[in-house]
């Protein structure tokens, strides 16, 4: 829901701006001003769908992460935790299938990983359901996929109720206190990694980063510095981990 969310608030931004910039540009046809405004508006816009710009920008958020080692696990008894990135549900006639988004893909991948490299450990797949009627929990859709990795079904528990990083964190803690597990490996992006962590680690978990690795480091280096629509959404992220960090240090959530 998030990507979503950040999606939609990317186009509004753009059509508003578009939309004032042509306003202005009727009620004063010879100033410079709207068209100064319209031009700078394409500058940003441009720039926000360069991947390697974006990267830049985010390093801030990604600083001090490294990838996920079996030196760093926590003491057991320990779980995996991996964190929904948007999901999405396509109907048909009669069926429906849940699929991944990239980012979804990416962490359900190191989630895999990480539970083979500690022997087995419970996975807790959380993710609630998409907005829209007869949703699949993006929490199954990424089951489904571990299944077909090969982790066996019985090890997975399914958190299907949250919809942002904070209910992820207070339910979980619920369901791993009920295990008696106090410690977690939490599985999720470089961007998104330090407000996952502060939150978990608010509700009493020893937690510990397990960064899923960005999908767009398999595309070819030049297009990173190229306009693309993944660029785009990887820079919406990046703006809604920022605004995110803000928000949860000032509601007290980390």
């Amino acid at each position: 829901m998030s990507d979503l969310i950040a999606s939609l608030a990317s186009i509004t931004g753009l059509t508003l701006g578009l939309l004032l910039g042509v306003l202005w540009l009727f009620a004063a046809p010879a100033s410079r001003g709207p068209r100064r405004w319209l031009a700078a508006l394409l500058i940003v816009y441009l720039v926000a769908t360069v991947h390697g710009l974006s990267r830049i920008a985010s390093w801030p958020l990604r600083r001090g992460f490294h990838p996920f080692a079996l030196s760093d696990a926590p003491p057991a008894p320990r779980a995996i935790v991996v964190l929904g990135a948007g999901a999405r549900t396509v109907h048909g006639q009669t069926q429906k299938i849940g699929l991944l988004a990239l980012g979804g893909a990416s962490r359900v991948l190191e989630a895999e990983r990480v539970f083979r490299l500690l022997d087995g450990p419970w996975i807790i797949s959380s993710g609630g359901m998409p907005v829209g009627h007869d949703m699949i929990p993006e929490s199954e859709t990424m089951k489904r996929a571990l299944v077909e990795l090969g982790v066996p079904p019985d090890r997975i528990l399914l958190e299907s109720t949250s919809h942002v990083t904070r209910d992820e964190a207070v339910l979980t803690a619920r369901m791993l206190h009920t295990l008696g597990v106090r410690s977690c490996i939490v599985v999720t992006s470089d961007l998104h990694m330090r407000r996952a962590l502060a939150a978990f680690r608010h509700e009493g978990l020893d937690a510990t980063p397990a960064v899923a690795r960005d999908p767009l480091d398999s595309q070819s280096k030049w297009l990173s510095w190229l306009p693309t629509p993944q660029g785009m959404e990887y820079s919406q992220e990046v703006v809604h981990d920022y605004v995110g960090l803000a928000w949860y240090w000032f509601r007290g959530w980390t």
